[in-house]
């Protein structure tokens, strides 16, 4: 074979930094069916240079030969040349694919009704909705009164906010309880370091004053006159003040209402349902802390709703002078109680409304004047439950008709309303709203996104099934193909999984995914331990010391669908981002055989060294996800499954892996490092492609088209991996 590394890193920042030379490429290191369509000759790739770089630890130094990769600036001409030479190789090596991937592009276009508008919901006398016009890629935010006939208020236009930046992204809307203001975070680099600015509806006019660095969460006082918003600490990006800032006075001089000084917790702002109350929220991964102030109280004098304690967690709303309370005490899957406004310091005083259940996890709830609306989570699958304040027939669902399915709360903004709106989707199924009855039971379908061309989900079916892992745990897989699939062992597989921080991976429908079914995939979603699908306990078993678990149930999953005759072993793909990416590495390290391509988006996989790092972002709030590595066990733990530590002489699949030079999630140099070490190491000449995107962040980049152009690319590399030409 011939040597992977045909130029060395050599530190300058000028010409020679890539050596784009033709060599012979292998096509040896792992199962394939014919040839993909990557260059049987093609450019050697760039190699980092290797500078050993001792990380001390309590626990022991380790040594990181690529960990000049980092650079917080995003300035250093070395770094940047690296990943724009890496930019350039990904490029020369998939050439041959543009047609394929513009193909793909245009399929996924052809489908989206361009000027479409959501579903407008009520709130204050006005429907509020978004639309987005033809060619355009950002949404249009704009207003009517509820009169007959009323003329739409633009309120935001982002197509011309975006005018002059790379990125944009309006994250948080916030009217005024007088209905003649708006608040709005927006984010112009794709860090997620919001600046919050005001419009005055009345005029269009933007007001003068800009609060930079803050998280997107807004809160109005009940007078219209101030808002409460959260500073972002300026090296970690952890929200950890909270401010109050008058309309017409210097940002400079908000006044500090709030300092969290554990860097364990975040802190989110909110308004109660009502808008009687203003709500700080502190919460870590296992404890939460609220306070509350009247939002008509011109002093905001707020008061500790219950004191944190380690291993409690609870959320409220209010409504007729009582709290209505989820918490999980002595209730790991949650339950709901109740508390007259001052009693609730004294969780005496607390009266359950909806007990705990071992089978069903409670997600959340939204009040209304005659009854509640529960999100449940039970037999894996999140649906809606309605619960009478008074009497009637009980609690009841709202029911579905498909085996695999997401049912959530929408829009529902109004106190005094017999009508709940929820959205409800499938992967066969588009995003639908309905509005349902209460009283009578009738469904009132509002909308379902509209799919351009032929499309009929009568042509896809879905099913979903349970994997027994090898400790005997059953694993829920949903899976959507096309209705004429035949389970012979034949069709290419795409499985997909995440596992971490109790958050589900409900079955959804994809526009963009149309594209892999239409050419024989199967897609398979792996509800593996880490998520939060069967409860609490299904969390635990995936985090912290239990960790492993989420890798080996996604490699069993895998297993059981090539044997059932799922897939073809030798056409297994997957794919996952963020911590879902950390599940790629693991997979990669420990099963390569089992898959023959791997899409690892924005993969956290440097955990280790991440979480040493307090300066880093997220690192102080996830020691009770991940643990804390400066302590044992968690260091050698931790250390047992981290990706890039457990890279070795061995086989890999083709991989691309994408990331944003922007990201505030996960850093972009651990996916950086990551690729340099596997092409130091690896002993196949499998295709190892790495994507930069130099002006966006977690989310890749802000425009809806821009979006679907990555979403092409991935697919397309996995499509040519699969072997299919068109």
């Amino acid at each position: 074979m011939p040597s992977p590394v045909a130029c060395r890193w050599s530190g300058a920042a000028s010409a020679g930094i890539l050596c784009l030379m033709l060599t012979a490429c292998a096509t040896s290191g792992g199962p394939r069916t014919e040839p993909t369509s990557m260059p049987t000759t093609a450019p050697v790739p760039p190699a980092a240079a290797r500078r050993p770089h001792e990380v001390v630890s309590p626990q022991g130094t380790r040594v990181d030969e690529f960990y000049w990769l980092r650079d917080d600036t995003r300035a250093d001409p070395e770094v940047i040349a690296y990943l724009e030479a890496e930019n350039a190789y990904k490029k020369a090596m998939t050439a041959q694919l543009q047609p394929l991937e513009d193909r793909i592009y245009e399929e996924i276009v052809g489908r989206i009704k361009q000027d479409d508008s959501s579903v407008p919901y009520r709130r204050r006398g006005f429907h509020y909705y978004h639309r987005f016009e033809t060619g355009r890629e950002y949404p249009v935010y704009a207003r009517r009164s509820v009169s007959p006939e009323a003329p739409e208020q633009l309120m935001l236009d982002a197509n011309q906010l975006a005018q002059g930046h790379e990125y944009y992204q309006v994250a948080t809307l916030a009217i005024a309880p007088d209905d003649r203001l708006l608040a709005y975070a927006e984010d112009i680099v794709g860090r997620r370091q919001y600046r919050l600015r005001f419009r005055d509806l009345a005029t269009g006019a933007t007001l003068p004053e800009v609060i930079e660095n803050v998280e997107a969460a807004i809160a109005w006082t009940a007078d219209s006159a101030s808002v409460l918003y959260v500073e972002k600490h300026p090296e970690t990006l952890l929200g950890y003040r909270i401010r109050r800032h008058r309309l017409g006075s210097d940002p400079a001089a908000d006044p500090l209402v709030y300092e969290q000084d554990d860097p364990s917790f975040y802190l989110d702002v909110s308004t109660t349902k009502d808008e009687r109350y203003l709500m700080i929220t502190a919460q870590s991964t296992v404890s939460t802390e609220l306070r509350y102030a009247r939002a008509d109280d011109t002093e905001l004098r707020f008061q500790v709703f219950l004191p944190r304690e380690r291993d409690h967690e609870y959320d409220a709303d209010h409504l007729d002078g009582r709290w209505i309370i989820r918490s999980n005490w002595q209730a790991p899957n949650f339950r709901l109680l109740e508390a007259k406004v001052g009693d609730e310091g004294d969780r005496g005083n607390w009266r359950e409304l909806l007990a705990h259940r071992e089978d069903a996890f409670i997600h959340g709830f939204d009040l209304f004047r005659d009854f509640l609306a529960i999100e449940e989570r039970s037999d894996g699958l999140r649906k809606i439950r309605i619960r009478p304040w008074q009497g009637g027939s009980g609690d009841f669902f709202i029911t579905a008709d498909e085996p695999a399915y997401t049912a959530v709360l929408g829009d529902n903004h109004e106190l005094d309303t017999a009508v709940v709106r929820y959205e409800y989707t499938s992967p066969a199924t588009p995003d639908t709203t309905y509005d349902y009855d209460v009283r009578t039971g009738a469904k009132t379908l509002l909308k379902r996104m509209p799919v351009l061309g032929d499309f009929d989900p009568a042509n896809y079916a879905t099913e979903y099934l349970w994997v027994t892992a090898r400790d005997g745990a059953k694993v829920p897989v949903s899976l959507v193909y096309r209705r004429d699939f035949e389970r012979n062992g034949s069709a290419p597989l795409v499985q997909y999984g995440y596992g971490a921080y109790g958050i589900s991976m409900d079955p959804r429908f994809s526009i963009a995914r149309l594209s892999l079914l239409d050419r024989g995939f199967v897609w398979a979603i792996a509800h593996v331990r880490g998520g939060q699908e069967l409860g609490r306990r299904w969390y635990e078993q995936g985090r912290l010391q239990h960790k492993i678990n989420t890798f080996t149930d996604f490699i069993d999953v895998t297993r059981h669908l090539v044997r059932e005759g799922y897939a073809d072993a030798r056409r297994v793909a997957a794919m996952g981002g963020s911590a879902g990416g950390l599940l790629m590495g693991a997979i990669a390290n420990m099963a390569p055989a089992d898959y023959h391509a791997i899409v690892a988006q924005v993969p956290f996989v440097d955990v280790v060294t991440t979480m040493l790092d307090e300066s880093i972002p997220l690192t102080t709030n996830e020691f009770d996800e991940w643990g804390n590595p400066k302590l044992q066990p968690w260091y050698d733990y931790m250390l047992s499954y981290s990706p890039y530590d457990n890279v070795r002489a061995q086989d890999y699949p083709a991989i691309l892996v994408t990331t944003g030079l922007w990201d505030s999630q996960v850093q972009y140099y651990e996916p950086a490092k990551w690729v340099a070490r596997l092409r130091a190491r690896k002993s196949d000449a499998n295709p190892l492609l790495f994507r930069t995107t130099m002006e966006a962040g977690h989310g890749g980049k802000s425009g809806r088209f821009q979006r679907y152009r990555e979403i092409a690319e991935e697919f397309t590399f996995l499509i040519d991996q699969a072997g299919i030409r068109q």
